[in-house]
């Protein structure tokens, strides 16, 4: 049973529910931080069991160390112990080791002999505007140096003022990738994230302008020209390309995937609110693209959000991925807080949630699965372990807050109170 009924009060609202949701964020900061900091730099991918996936030589995705920074500054801002030294190291790893003192930016990953794939990244840039941006709200020394470093970079490396967006990937030495043709949503998306973040801790519009830039064009244009489904894969006009494949499912799935138009659901509203609501068409596109991915993504008879769909919205890789379920926490949170009353979004939100407690948190070892199949069955086609804790903390943590900033901003507006 999911339904809210008319007497009971959104569970976002409820003590019990708010501590239920405090208890799961504080699991999974127990699992990542005493098991995941390498003490040669950087973080371990971790097993079903919290075991490091390899010990000798792992490779460190920017992305991952990026996203610890960022986590455990709201570990931080909400009085964690130890939180600082995952920080700390972090940030170090970051700045001294994926930072390409040659050329500039910041090498996509890295092992203990150097670059594993020396490759720059939009996505893993965007990550570490994230986590510059996090580390300032902290006040970490690291932090300026970092926020205007990758500031630069993303501003005269990536940032195509025609589009309005930045591309995609390039070189260690900035030179074309498969003759520069792709251009992508998902960095674009979590850029977005990023640039909200950095306005947010400095009050600088640039960053702001920029994340309604691409909103613009990759929800408002493209995304509604295809009935808010979100494209995933484009070329360097940003026309929407349907055929495209990759090899690498877990960063470029062919076809749409309803888990990023609920991340854009709420990135949209989070933008608007930011903007002072001046871009009028921000929240009907949210509400189309939250109801879009409960009415096709949503698995109605097994539970869980397809990974893809094809483009006659047919499912296309059935296993069902955490992700897309804390994104649908979240933006349901957002949805409920910013659009006008409609018990289909508490309901949602609590399908969801009963979903993620019954399938995808781990309650044997910790942590939460990260894959399941399509019977919800954990799985591990996509993801060898549980190599992650960005996405599920944000899910426990933003119904606990206003729906309105970054969990960074609203947790130290709040005093780090929950």
């Amino acid at each position: 049973m999911s339904k809210s009924g008319q007497l009971s009060k959104p569970w976002n609202e409820l003590p019990y529910h708010r501590r239920w949701l405090l208890d799961q964020a504080d699991g999974l900061f127990d699992f990542f931080q005493y098991r995941a900091m390498n003490p040669k730099g950087g973080f371990y991918d971790l097993d079903d069991e919290g075991r490091p996936l390899a010990v000798v030589n792992p490779v460190r995705g920017i992305h991952a160390s990026a996203r610890m920074v960022h986590c455990y500054s709201i570990g931080y801002l909400l009085g964690r112990p130890g939180s600082g030294d995952l920080i700390d190291h972090g940030m170090n790893y970051i700045w001294h080791k994926h930072r390409d003192g040659k050329y500039g930016g910041y090498h996509w990953s890295l092992n203990d002999d150097g670059p594993a794939d020396g490759s720059k990244q939009g996505y893993g840039h965007a990550f570490v505007l994230l986590a510059a941006s996090s580390a300032k709200v902290i006040g970490h020394p690291l932090a300026d140096r970092m926020l205007a470093d990758i500031t630069e970079i993303l501003e005269t490396r990536f940032w195509e003022k025609q589009h309005g967006a930045v591309a995609e990937e390039f070189q260690a030495d900035w030179s074309p990738i498969d003759g520069g043709n792709y251009r992508g949503q998902n960095s674009n998306m979590h850029l977005t994230e990023a640039l909200m973040a950095a306005f947010e801790v400095t009050g600088e519009r640039h960053y702001l302008d920029k994340a309604e830039s691409i909103a613009d064009l990759v929800i408002r244009r493209c995304a509604g020209s295809v009935g808010f489904r979100v494209a995933e894969h484009f070329d360097t006009e940003w026309r929407i390309n349907k055929d495209y494949y990759h090899r690498d499912e877990m960063f470029r799935p062919a076809g749409t995937t309803p888990g990023h138009w609920l991340e854009w659901a709420r990135l949209v509203l989070q933008l608007w609110t930011l903007g002072d609501r001046r871009h009028a068409w921000m929240p009907d596109a949210a509400k189309n693209l939250f109801v879009q991915s409960m009415a096709l993504g949503w698995d109605k008879e097994k539970g869980g959000f397809f990974y893809t769909l094809d483009w006659q919205d047919k499912p296309a890789k059935t296993n069902k991925l955490w992700w897309p379920m804390c994104e649908g926490a979240g933006a349901a949170h957002f949805v409920s807080q910013h659009l006008p009353h409609d018990d289909f979004y508490e309901d949602s939100y609590r399908l969801i949630w009963s979903t993620i407690a019954n399938r995808f948190i781990d309650h044997k070892n910790g942590g939460w699965h990260e894959e399941l199949t399509e019977d919800l069955v954990p799985a591990h086609t996509l993801f060898p372990g549980k190599g992650d804790i960005y996405h599920a903390l944000q899910a426990c943590l933003i119904p606990l807050y206003p729906a309105t900033g970054s969990l960074t901003r609203v947790i130290a507006e709040a005093g780090g109170r929950i």
